[in-house]
């Protein structure tokens, strides 16, 4: 059994990623092995969550991956662990759009049977805190609130009213935070600046988070709160038997696989390239494992850096990311861009998400892209934001026509056209529209999946890189 605990707030704002960052970092400074989870579909606190841990910060998703993976995917990532730590999103009872609790982070908590520490952003009340936290705590009687962190407090006076106020709120404080400029984490467009962008920063600004954490907050209290959580009966989830018995795909909503699923990997071990780097950081882990697991060698690159594929490169995938911030540089590794066309143009698998379907793209903002699709991108004011269900209309190396499958979009930019003559998806969420490319061995999607929903999804991508 591992001992976890989910980390909420009643709002965005309140300060979830501080605390459960540095709640990470000082747990693993005191020699613990911590697994760090992020409720819902975000890329960039999981970056965060990695640097205080020294492991891969995972996503549970109940709306893309389906309710029954939750626990086996955290599991999977808390093997070996002695403590999980799990950041909510948004406020703790606020889920998918028109869907009820699902993919909220009270979901999430129920599904792991774990309790939940409630942060709470005090800088404007005082006796008012004692009426949000019962609220919080009274509103599903599954949801066990099992403390609350006091954040943003401002005097030893006002700390003093708060405790007071829940003196009898049934709810103990296990701890209060000052304001503090230093654990403070720049934002832009889309959110935190990821850490690949601010290696040396990010460090600084962990340890800061660390530090506050250590000092404002009982951490043996914490502990034996995480040590409370009863066993979960769910095996972990593998991505070897995911592949084998198509795991997943009733969660997930999926009603056609495609060719593919099986036991055994495709030989030959075909080079499937990943992009990575500064402007490509949006990626699952679990997608990764996926595709080794059906036989791929699974090799990384940096389209900022690299001026060419990895040799032997059979498939390319590209995942999300900030290519608009870095427009320039990528513009200007021409031979790169060039590279990318080529093994397009020969036929080869090419999955790009978002980022990748901008730098596949004819240009962004004005500089050349790899050209690849015959469209070209711009940044806007206006966020695409939201989880997405979605159609195959095509076949592609991805999915075969009529593949369902759930996913989430999140950018700013917009791709004119947005679709090719044989379009990407079918989007049934939150209007009907077509979108994205299918060309030859290329599908290029604005929108984010999560290949655990649907494994055969790998082994498609991987067959159709094999010599």
């Amino acid at each position: 059994m591992v001992a976890r605990l989910v980390i909420a707030a009643p709002s965005s704002g309140a300060g979830k990623t501080t605390v459960a960052t540095g709640l990470m970092a000082a747990l693993a400074g005191r020699g613990l092995a911590v697994s760090p989870h992020k409720v819902g579909p975000d890329y960039i606190d999981p970056g965060y969550h990695a640097l205080a841990t020294g492991r891969p910060g995972r996503n549970l998703d109940a709306f893309m991956c389906g309710t029954a993976l939750v626990a086996p995917l955290f599991a999977h990532g808390a093997r070996g662990c002695d403590v999980a730590v799990v950041e909510g999103v948004m406020g703790l009872y606020d889920g998918a759009a028109d869907q009820g609790e699902l993919a909220s982070t009270a979901q999430v908590a129920k599904i792991l049977r774990a309790p939940v520490v409630l942060v709470v952003d005090a800088s404007s009340q005082s006796r008012s805190v004692a009426a949000l936290v019962h609220g919080f705590a009274s509103w599903d009687p599954e949801v066990r609130i099992g403390g609350v962190i006091l954040n943003k407090v401002a005097t030893d006076r006002h700390e003093h009213l708060l405790r007071e106020a829940l003196g009898g709120s049934g709810v103990p404080v296990l701890g209060v935070l000052r304001r503090a400029p230093a654990v403070a984490t720049p934002s832009r467009h889309l959110g935190l600046v990821p850490v690949a962008e601010r290696q040396a920063e990010a460090v600084d600004a962990v340890a800061a988070q660390a530090e506050q954490v250590r000092a404002g907050c009982d951490l043996d209290a914490l502990l034996a709160l995480a040590g409370s959580a009863p066993p979960l009966p769910d095996a972990p989830w593998d991505p070897v038997a995911a592949l084998a018995a198509g795991a997943g795909a009733e969660a997930a909503g999926a009603e056609a696989q495609g060719p593919g699923a099986g036991v055994v990997p495709v030989g030959g071990r075909p080079v499937v390239a990943v992009a990575g780097g500064a402007a490509f950081t949006f990626s699952y882990a679990e997608n990764a494992e996926l595709l080794a697991a059906a036989g791929a060698e699974v090799v990384p690159f940096d389209p900022l850096r690299d001026e060419k594929l990895p040799d032997g490169t059979r498939g390319l995938v590209i995942g999300g990311g900030f290519p608009e911030v870095y427009g320039s540089e990528l513009s200007a590794n021409a031979a790169l861009r060039e590279a990318v066309a080529a093994l397009a143009r020969e036929g080869a698998p090419v999955a790009a998400e978002c980022a990748g379907l901008l730098y596949l793209a004819r240009s962004l903002d004005g500089r050349p892209m790899c050209g690849v699709l015959d469209a070209d991108a711009r940044m806007t004011p206006r966020l695409t934001l939201g989880y997405r269900d979605a159609v195959a209309l095509h076949d592609s190396p991805l999915a075969a026509t009529g593949t369902r499958m759930r996913g989430h979009e999140f950018h700013r930019t917009v791709l004119e056209p947005g679709a090719g003559e044989t379009p990407a998806w079918g989007l049934r969420q939150p209007e009907r529209r077509v979108e994205g490319f299918v060309r030859a061995g290329v599908h290029a999607s604005y929108v984010h999946t999560h290949w655990a929903a649907l494994p055969a999804t790998a082994r498609r991508f991987v067959t159709a890189c094999a010599p």
